[in-house]
């Protein structure tokens, strides 16, 4: 744990040094004694408040504890636990806040703490949100107090050497749930009437492909009639990210590694398997592990130069790719699978959301 001090002169603070300023100078003008007794007594306050306040931020510990999975974007319940490591002087009027820097977590509201007895640790729950996906080694906070006459507001920097590991957010961006869907309705018709065994003749649905028409049936109903045969599997999706992507469109990969952990979490909540592939990686949910390892995959995943990607593992299964250049795809043997590329996923005007943090990033 780092610490910085820093001090601030308060508006109240400007007031008083004017004012020994002003009595300073009478006294040495009219060489009245009293006039000197009032500026000692002035700047021995000065220096008290300095002291006392150095006093109360000195032997503090501070503690944050994030919940284990976290996405960029959400809001999630914080705990700040702080502790006066000091064996007799308590410690009044303190405040922890956030610093704000480019990427850093943020507070909802500061803490303050009217008093921390000697000893004594008290702990707060706070709303933190994280900006961005990525690894959070370090994060800072401040410990500030202008006790105890508000004439200079003394601040101490604390940086935790933590690491946390933030998920790409998984809250719907514009767009999303209409691709959703699109593709859930997609994977339904991609798996109806995949096994072999007979279940039942049901009425026709719109967008359902006319092979499965039983035209017999429909016939004598009048109505259009589709036979529906017992599913021999588990739907599964399989899913491809491309990071094979040029620099010039390194917002439009972010974007699609938005969307890919969206699709994955909703579609593995939905009781999905998913077969998560990308250059070097695959896993198989839920027979590998949960969709978090997935989620954590995507929060690290940046782009690179790659090889030709590999052809799919499961012919029958329903596919999802995100490239950049859907023609290798294709050429690979990706017949068939939904593409998802610049020009079917834009970045949205506003820009993207959860953008990667840099390693050095608190």
């Amino acid at each position: 744990m780092l610490r910085r001090i820093r001090y601030k002169i308060t508006r109240g603070g400007m007031l008083f040094t004017l004012a020994i300023l002003v009595v300073g100078l009478g006294a040495i003008v009219s060489a009245n004694n009293l006039l000197f007794l009032i500026v000692a007594a002035m700047l021995a306050t000065l220096l008290v408040s300095g002291l006392v306040s150095r006093l109360c931020l000195a032997a503090l510990e501070l503690d944050f504890l994030v919940p284990e999975h976290i996405s960029a974007g959400r809001s999630f319940p914080g705990k700040l636990f702080v502790r006066n490591q000091k064996w007799l002087m308590p410690s009044f009027s303190i405040r922890v806040e956030a610093i704000r820097a480019p990427g850093s977590p943020t507070l909802d509201s500061g803490v303050y703490f009217p008093l921390i007895a000697a000893g004594a640790t008290l702990a707060e729950t706070v709303e933190v949100r994280f900006p961005r996906r990525g690894a959070y080694r370090q994060n800072s906070f401040a410990f500030s107090t202008s006790f105890p006459f508000g004439f200079l507001e003394k601040s101490a920097s604390v940086t935790l050497q933590r690491e946390m590991t933030v998920y790409p957010p998984i809250d719907p961006q514009p767009g999303f749930d209409d691709l959703l869907a699109g593709i859930a309705g997609e994977i339904e018709t991609h798996y109806q009437g995949l096994g072999k065994d007979f279940y039942r003749i049901r009425p026709y649905e719109a967008f359902e492909s006319a092979r499965h028409v039983d035209w017999k049936a429909s016939a004598h109903t009048s109505s259009l009639q589709v036979r529906e045969f017992a599913r021999e599997q588990e739907q599964t999706v399989e899913m491809f990210l491309d990071r094979d992507v040029p620099p010039e469109l390194d917002d439009w990969f972010e974007h699609a590694v938005g969307c890919c952990a969206f699709l994955a979490w909703r579609l593995s909540s939905q009781g999905a398997a998913i077969l998560f592939r990308s250059h070097g990686f695959d896993f198989r949910q839920p027979e590998d592990g949960d969709i978090y390892t997935i989620l954590k995959y995507l929060a690290l995943v940046f782009p690179q130069t790659a090889n030709a990607p590999e052809a799919p593992v499961d012919d029958t299964s329903y596919k999802i790719v995100f490239t950049a250049s859907p023609r290798k795809f294709t050429e690979a043997g990706w017949m068939g699978a939904r593409m998802l590329h610049p020009d079917v996923l834009p970045v949205p005007a506003g820009g993207t959301a959860g953008a990667h943090a840099s390693p050095e990033a608190p």
